[in-house]
């Protein structure tokens, strides 16, 4: 259950950092200022990160095989997984929000 809520909240995530992409993308493109390149650097690392653990809980072989073991991965760490991903989830959606509007 709980890895299937990290891997949700991954692809959310996700989502909502390309979205942010685009539009800090398309303001530095107009501005060049160095606060909205240091935005694009941000989300562009922070998607990174999500896109490699999307790969490792979805695609790789023997991680990903790991990881649905549910005796195999501690039930803590399920917890600190899927809180943090749901954490970064809802800081990312307000900062959405924020830039959107």
């Amino acid at each position: 259950m709980l890895v299937s809520v990290v891997l949700v909240f991954t692809v959310l995530n996700i989502l909502l950092l390309g979205v942010l992409l685009f539009v800090w993308g398309r303001n530095w493109w107009r501005l060049r200022s160095k606060h909205t390149l240091g935005l694009v650097m941000f989300c562009a690392f922070l998607l990174g990160e999500n896109l490699m653990a999307a790969y490792f809980f979805m695609l790789d072989p023997t991680l990903s095989w790991w990881i649905h073991q549910e005796e195999m991965v501690p039930y803590s760490a399920q917890v600190a997984l899927a809180t943090l991903r749901v954490l970064q989830f809802v800081g990312l959606a307000f900062l959405t929000w924020v830039t959107w509007d």
